[in-house]
């Protein structure tokens, strides 16, 4: 996740893996779309994945690793809050 960041310029500002789900705070270009972003991020991040790790294509059907749906909200005045929440044991 973090090389795919790099590569679109998108700054990491907090990020956590769990079990089922991640969890990131991140700050992408303004010309870029949050859509635009996350298609790639899936797309691209499964690619590697199913590269690295090939038994895992005949795990997820389609090789659909991610699902179709994600949450998306701005932060201002309470990022502090959002980065203690991503950093805290689940």
């Amino acid at each position: 996740m973090r090389k795919l960041c790099e590569w679109k310029s998108v700054r990491i500002l907090e990020a956590e893996c769990c079990a089922d789900h991640i969890h990131m705070l991140v700050e992408i270009p303004p010309k870029m779309s949050v859509s635009g972003f996350m298609g790639y991020l899936k797309g691209k991040s499964s690619l590697m994945l199913y590269e690295q790790f090939g038994d895992l294509k005949f795990k997820y059907r389609n090789r659909e690793f991610w699902c179709r749906g994600y949450y998306v909200d701005t932060v201002g005045k309470n990022t502090a809050k959002i980065q203690d929440y991503i950093k805290a044991p689940a």
